[in-house]
């Protein structure tokens, strides 16, 4: 049985920033396609990252140039660096891994900016 744990989220100030993780265990190894999601209160789940097992990645244009994303293939770990953080980037986030024609979602981690 696979499982996604998301950590790292919290509360932030503004202009701060996070890490989370998302870790994988079971039988899965070098997902084609890691992602971060996130959902709002009220509002439909958006993509704000992808990486694939090459490397390529992916952003939300409403991210570009503040968040990152990485994988550690060797420790099935999808991570998001989020530097200086917005109110509006406050959400659920959770992570995805793609073993197509699988997917995988994690639980979430609770993610809020505000001062």
């Amino acid at each position: 049985q696979v499982r996604l744990v998301e950590s790292g989220g919290g509360l932030v100030q503004p202009g701060g920033s996070l890490r989370l993780s998302c870790a994988a265990s079971g039988p899965i190894s070098n997902a084609h396609v890691m992602s971060w999601y996130r959902q709002a209160p009220g509002k439909q789940r958006d993509l704000v990252a992808s990486i694939t097992a090459g490397g390529s990645t992916n952003y939300a244009d409403s991210v570009k140039g503040r968040f990152t994303i990485s994988r550690d293939n060797a420790k099935n770990t999808v991570y998001l660096q989020m530097n200086s953080l917005k109110p509006e980037d406050t959400a659920v986030y959770l992570c995805n891994f793609r073993v197509i024609p699988l997917q995988y979602w994690g639980q979430g981690t609770q993610v809020t900016v505000s001062s």
